[in-house]
């Protein structure tokens, strides 16, 4: 019933949207677009963890992408530089596509985390703040692949499979051949990863930091598969192309860092609604919490910007908090 009414999925006829007057390149536009969602996401998680406000998850933005989209665009031309060697011209040309997430994410974390401390909020919390903000825009930004017609999968004749036009069909392939839409793989696994951190940020609380492990762990997962089914040229090592190798590599390092922080959970750093410091008098000999030498401060945000973390007791019980 389904195949015959969607037989395939269109590509766009062209790679820009003209607004009036004004034509935007579709690639640029969506990674913009997943920007400006992440910014807000992050906004909303600093000021429910009352760790910050949207101003601090803006500033952050500004040099994470900056350092992202460079870091992303020396990832794919390390990793493709075959395209580049003979054309160093086109190095700089972002707009007809080419972005390496696991090179913008190192870089862009980077950053991020610098400017975070500047701001004073710690490391492990700006982390959790962009865990589910870091895959929202991800899911925005793959659709920039499907207006380049690039990074598509196998031949398929699924009824969602894409259409590519003959000026973008790879060789060896006749005209009319439909592919795995792998742009719109990842960008329903990222959407669906996003429900999944935040439900278990609100059901879970998970010490500072650990919410970024799981997301590691969850791209990295679905990163392997959809990898495993692109067939753009990539370097390979061991019969698997390189970019799966990163996303094991982000599945283990997220794994190892949950296993050595496990029993740690996330402890509100106020307690009631006057700001008033985690009182720490009423815990057993067995319990203890970090925190800073330092007062807090504006919205509940102590000196260094460390959140309070509770370690589980000797008899394995978990700090509550209300």
């Amino acid at each position: 019933m389904i195949a015959s009414v969607v037989a395939s999925l269109p590509s766009p006829s062209g790679s820009g949207i003209s607004i009036g007057p004004l034509d935007l390149r579709a690639y640029g536009l969506m990674i913009a677009l997943g920007v400006i969602a992440a910014v807000w996401m992050m906004g909303r998680m600093l000021e429910q963890k009352r760790l910050g406000t949207a101003e601090d998850a803006s500033s952050i933005a500004v040099w994470g992408v900056a350092a992202g989209v460079i870091g992303a665009r020396l990832y794919h031309v390390a990793t493709d530089w075959d395209r580049f060697s003979d054309d160093l011209g086109s190095i700089p040309r972002l707009w007809e596509g080419g972005l390496g997430i696991p090179g913008g994410l190192l870089a862009g974390v980077f950053a991020g985390l610098w400017q975070a401390r500047r701001r004073g909020i710690g490391a492990a919390e700006t982390l959790t703040c962009a865990a589910p903000a870091i895959p929202l825009a991800q899911a925005i930004g793959r659709w920039g692949n499907w207006f380049n017609q690039e990074l598509f999968g196998k031949q398929t004749d699924l009824p969602w499979a894409l259409e590519i036009d003959d000026d973008h069909l790879p060789a060896g392939f006749e005209s009319g051949t439909t592919f795995h839409p792998t742009f719109l793989y990842e960008s329903m696994w990222n959407i669906g990863l996003v429900g999944v951190l935040l439900w278990i940020d609100r059901r879970l609380r998970l010490g500072a930091g650990r919410l970024f492990a799981v997301y590691l762990i969850g791209y990295g997962a679905g990163r392997f598969w959809i990898e495993g089914l692109r067939i753009d040229p990539s370097s390979e090592l061991g019969g698997l192309r390189w970019n799966q190798w990163v996303a094991l590599a982000a599945v283990v390092g997220g794994g190892a860092y949950l296993v050595a922080t496990r029993g740690r959970r996330w402890v509100d750093r106020n307690d009631g609604d006057d700001g008033a410091a985690l009182d720490v008098d009423e815990l057993d000999d067995a319990e203890s919490v970090d925190v800073d030498d330092a007062p807090p401060g504006e919205g509940g945000r102590t000196a260094s910007g460390q959140a309070i973390e509770a370690e589980s007791g000797a008899d394995g019980a978990d700090l509550a908090a209300e």
